[in-house]
């Protein structure tokens, strides 16, 4: 699977894309059909501690998902949004199987 990471107004370090693409490539062992995704990672200048924003979208054949979480740290925010993204994917084969 192709990952595609874009940090708006800010340069991320190596060792953050890796991580991404490390976490996201767990993806296909729950959905072998995933085409792609875009990680866009943003900070928002607020006062708050969880100003990090992370929003994963992911292409397969005939739809697109997305997920947008907010946490404390882009690491965190990654990991939420992998295992909502595994819910999904999920959800995604047992109504395709049952179409079939």
């Amino acid at each position: 699977m192709k990952v595609n990471v874009h940090a708006v107004n800010f340069n991320v370090d190596r060792k953050l894309v890796d991580f991404i693409n490390e976490r996201l490539a767990k993806l296909e062992k729950f959905y072998d059909k995933v085409v792609s995704s875009d990680v866009f990672l943003k900070v928002e200048k607020t006062s708050e501690k969880e100003n990090k924003i992370v929003e994963v979208k992911i292409h397969v054949p005939g739809d697109d998902f997305m997920v947008k979480k907010q946490c404390k740290t882009f690491e965190e925010a990654i990991e939420i949004s992998a295992e909502s993204l595994e819910r999904l994917l999920i959800k995604r084969k047992e109504k395709i199987r049952t179409h079939i």
